[in-house]
């Protein structure tokens, strides 16, 4: 009798062959669920706060705190990977890692390397849109339901760590470069929550719709640590980043527990079923991940264009008032700020300069879009110089000597 030769038919998620090979593992993510949303929005939290944590406050520096920070990643990587199945502990733990080493990349090519956020954006962006062009052409699914394989896990972690470094970017961007601060910033985020929100409930694609989520929830957490961080007189609650950061760490750490013993996180968490993506199916995808992309580029265009301008136009109004006024520079308030910082470090007293670090960092902030406009070039010198002065006056044990020495070199360079 003649023996029937099976004929594996290819599919979305390739399961049967994985499963007739014995490779297919467990899906190495968690089930979407509200548990997972609100661990994500703690680890971009802790993302913001850890990282200035170590750069400031520990006296890291960016370079060091990167390196730092993508060490431990690549260590618990390798465990992640080594694991069959999703574990919360070592997922939940490369997520809080990959968000500060995220975080960190942006900052790097933003204050060290001098990269204008409107590039990098765009760079992140591009750099996402290939990640997952060729994860689809590969596995031909985006799907976090089937993160099954080491290459699609390696697929899911890099599409992680570059919707990090673009939420950092197209965060920073609009709070800082064009001055709508964290909490419009935050705002706007939460409206495109909500409208991807609906349009799923309406028919948008799950998947595409997560990975909008994904990143948007990156500027909601900046936005939230902001406030957390900020003192009260600037309408934060002033808890600083290293209460916020140790706060969020525990109550990641309590959620994490809490799913590892209810497992109410892997509800789904088990080998997928062979499916077929009919060619239906995926054109409607195509078109909805096109008209998405379309809508948020021209929305984000827009609002680009008009916000720029609104500064162009303020920048010029102040020099006209800075021209008008005897002797007033743009940066005589911050010098002001820094000289008083000046006087209490000789009169030993850092509590009083750590809170002028607060005032310079806030008052900096506030004008740093307008100052931009009038010239990038010396605020992008500047805003090191100030970034350095932070560095020192918030640091664990404060030096004297390099507190006076950055004063002096950030007094320079605004005169």
């Amino acid at each position: 009798m003649r023996q029937e030769k099976i004929k594996l038919v290819p599919n979305a998620d390739n399961a049967t062959t994985n499963s007739m090979l014995g490779q297919q593992m467990l899906n190495k993510v968690p089930e979407v669920t509200i548990f997972f949303w609100i661990i994500k929005v703690l680890c971009t939290t802790v993302g913001e706060t850890a990282s200035d944590f170590l750069n400031v406050n520990l006296g890291f520096g960016l370079s060091g705190t990167a390196i730092a920070a993508g060490v431990l990643l690549a260590v618990v990587l390798f465990f992640q990977f080594r694991a069959k199945k999703y574990i919360p502990a070592i997922y939940w733990l490369t997520v809080v890692l990959i968000s500060i080493f995220g975080t960190l990349v942006t900052d790097i090519m933003t204050d060290s390397i001098g990269i204008p956020l409107e590039i990098s954006t765009i760079g992140f962006v591009i750099a996402l849109m290939i990640t997952f062009g060729i994860w689809y052409a590969s596995e031909k699914t985006l799907s976090m339901h089937s993160i099954d394989t080491p290459k699609r896990e390696a697929f899911y972690w890099l599409a992680i760590l570059f919707t990090f470094a673009l939420g950092t970017a197209s965060g920073d961007l609009m709070a800082e470069s064009l001055g709508l601060g964290y909490l419009v910033t935050g705002l706007i985020v939460v409206a495109v929550v909500v409208a991807i929100t609906i349009a799923w409930k309406l028919g948008l694609d799950s998947v595409l719709g997560f990975w909008i989520v994904y990143i948007m929830t990156r500027p909601l957490g900046a936005s939230l640590g902001d406030y957390l961080t900020q003192p009260p007189k600037y309408s934060g609650l002033g808890l600083g980043a290293t209460l916020t950061t140790a706060i969020f760490l525990t109550a990641i750490l309590v959620t994490v527990v809490f799913l590892s013993i209810t497992k109410a996180d892997r509800k789904m968490n088990k080998p997928n079923e062979p499916k077929i993506q009919k060619p239906t199916y995926r054109y409607s995808t195509l078109i909805q991940t096109i008209a998405v992309i379309t809508i948020l580029a021209l929305a984000g265009g827009i609002g680009y264009y008009y916000r720029h301008a609104q500064l162009i136009s303020s920048a010029a109004t102040s020099e006209t008032a800075i021209a008008a006024a005897a002797n007033a520079g743009p940066y005589d308030d911050f010098i002001k700020i820094e000289q008083d910082a000046l006087q209490s470090i000789n009169a030993g007293d850092f509590k009083s300069a750590s809170a002028s670090a607060d005032d310079l960092e806030y008052s900096w902030d506030q004008a740093a879009a307008t100052l931009r406009a009038q010239n990038t070039e010396k605020w992008d010198t500047i805003d090191q110089t100030i970034d350095n002065v932070l560095r020192q006056l918030r640091a664990v044990n404060p030096d004297s000597a390099s507190c006076v020495s950055a004063i002096d070199d950030s007094i320079a360079a605004m005169q």
